[in-house]
């Protein structure tokens, strides 16, 4: 299960941000889409990620959300990994880092997916319990 690729969890053509858009723009989406982080993609690439602590940290700062950028709150040091990289890694930079969610990229840093700790948890889980343990839920991949 750990030995297991990304790719075979990770959640294809995410919810993306793009530099352009406006704070309040992104955090109605994040709200309504009930998300935490989102990829900061522009042409295809990952730029960063803006996550909803970038958000509060720009309110706080009285920032005025409808013409502040995602840009002027991204995070750009993000920790990324490949669809070939295996569970288990994702699983280790959850653990390290306090991580919820990956961006996943090729070589190109282009986006192809992301992963984040409850894909881990999930997968880990129903390799050991194929069949639900505690009661009737219909997860849908």
């Amino acid at each position: 299960m750990l030995n297991d690729e990304v790719r075979k969890i990770m959640t294809k053509d995410p919810i993306v941000a793009t530099p352009d858009q406006t704070v309040g723009d992104v955090s109605r989406i994040m709200l309504e889409q009930q998300l935490q982080q989102l990829p900061v993609v522009s042409d295809g690439k990952l730029l960063g990620m803006v996550t909803a602590y970038d958000l509060w940290k720009s309110m706080l700062n009285g920032s005025n959300n409808d013409s502040l950028r995602v840009r002027d709150v991204m995070n750009t040091k993000v920790v990324k990994i490949t669809p070939l990289d295996k569970v288990g890694t994702a699983a280790e930079l959850f653990a390290d880092r306090r991580f919820k969610t990956l961006p996943v990229v090729n070589l190109n840093n282009e986006l192809k997916g992301v992963v984040t700790a409850f894909d881990v948890i999930k997968h880990v889980f129903k390799g050991e319990y194929p069949s639900p343990i505690l009661y009737e839920e219909v997860f849908r991949d």
